[in-house]
């Protein structure tokens, strides 16, 4: 893999999948997403997404009804829900 670990930059870096638990945009409650893509780094013990799936789990939530979504869901579950919105419009960085 080419990956190198976002902390150590070791290449010994392994792509897993597992649970992370994210607040909700509104702050109402937490959920847990499971067999969200994620990378392991034994070098240095670290268990990590990349920025790139935290930015996609976040525009998710942003974008979408989240009263729908139970406790727990699939990380492929909640990129499926129907958005509300195409894009998230106040992300200037993104094109």
């Amino acid at each position: 893999m080419n990956q190198a670990c976002e902390w150590c930059n070791s290449k010994n870096v392994t792509q897993i999948s597992g649970s992370v638990f994210w607040e909700l945009p509104d702050g109402t409650r937490a959920i847990e997403i499971t067999n969200t893509p994620t990378f392991s780094c034994p070098d240095c013990s670290m268990v990590y997404q990349s920025e790139q799936i935290v930015k996609k789990i976040e525009d998710q939530l942003f974008l979408i009804d989240c009263k729908k979504i139970g406790k727990v869901i699939s990380y492929l579950d909640l990129m499926a829900v129907p958005r509300l919105l195409k894009k998230n419009y106040f992300d200037y960085f993104s094109p």
